[in-house]
C-alpha cells in the first residue's frame, strides 16, 4: 500500500516565486541564481527542483504569476474596454524587465516544451486580456462579423511582446492607443461612432 506524499506548501511556492521576481528585477535572467532564490525564500535548492526542474521553468512560473491579470471590464464601450484591458495587462507587463523577457526567450527557443511554456506564460496573457472584449464588440455589432478575430488578437498581443523582446522597451499607453485606433479603423463597423460613444464614458 502506498502512502501519499506530503502536499506542497503553497506559502513556500509563493515565497520562491516572489524571490525569483525580485532577483529578475534586480539582476536580470542571466544572473538569476537558484542558490540566491533559495536563500531569499528561506528554503533549499532541492526544494526548488522538486517544484521546477530548472532556471527557465522557474522564471516562467514567476513571470506567469505576475502576469495573471483580472478580466477586462464590460461597460458596453468597445474603445473604453479594449484600452483599459490592455492597460491593465501592460501595468503588470512593465514590471518585467525587457532584457529578462528576451533572455528567457533565447533560453527556451530551442526546446519545444519550454517554448510552449514561454508562449503560455508570456505571449498568451495579452491575447486573453483582449479576447473577451473583442468577442463582446463583435456580438454587439461594433466590429464587422467578417473581421479576422484571431488576426486582430495576434496583432494586439504580438506588438506588446515584440516591443519588449526585440526592441528592449515596453509598449506605452500612447502606443497601445495608437495600435487600437489603427486596427479598429479597419475592423470597426463605424469607428467615429465608437469614438463618440467612448467620449460619454469619460
Amino acid at each position: 500500500m502506498t502512502t501519499p506524499g506530503r502536499p506542497r506548501d503553497r506559502n513556500l511556492d509563493a515565497a520562491i516565486l516572489s524571490a525569483t521576481l525580485e532577483l529578475l528585477a534586480e539582476r536580470g535572467y542571466l544572473e538569476l541564481s537558484l542558490e540566491e532564490v533559495a536563500h531569499r525564500a528561506g528554503t533549499s535548492r532541492p526544494a526548488i527542483y522538486r517544484r521546477w526542474p530548472g532556471r527557465a521553468p522557474l522564471a516562467l512560473a514567476a513571470i506567469a504569476d505576475r502576469l495573471a491579470t483580472p478580466p477586462p471590464p464590460d461597460t458596453g464601450c468597445t474603445l473604453c474596454d479594449l484600452s483599459e484591458g490592455i492597460e491593465v495587462f501592460l501595468a503588470a507587463y512593465r514590471t518585467i524587465r525587457p532584457d529578462v523577457l528576451s533572455s528567457v526567450f533565447a533560453d527556451c527557443s530551442a526546446d519545444p516544451l519550454l517554448r510552449d511554456r514561454y508562449i503560455e506564460a508570456i505571449v498568451e496573457p495579452p491575447r486573453r486580456a483582449v479576447a473577451q472584449t473583442l468577442d463582446r464588440a463583435i456580438a454587439r455589432g461594433d466590429i464587422r462579423p467578417d473581421a479576422d478575430r484571431d488576426g486582430l488578437l495576434d496583432m494586439l498581443a504580438s506588438i506588446v511582446h515584440y516591443r519588449a523582446v526585440f526592441q528592449a522597451r515596453h509598449l506605452t499607453e500612447d502606443d497601445a492607443s495608437a495600435v487600437v485606433e489603427t486596427l479598429l479603423r479597419g475592423a470597426a463597423v463605424d469607428y467615429p461612432a465608437l469614438v463618440e460613444h467612448s467620449a460619454t464614458h469619460h
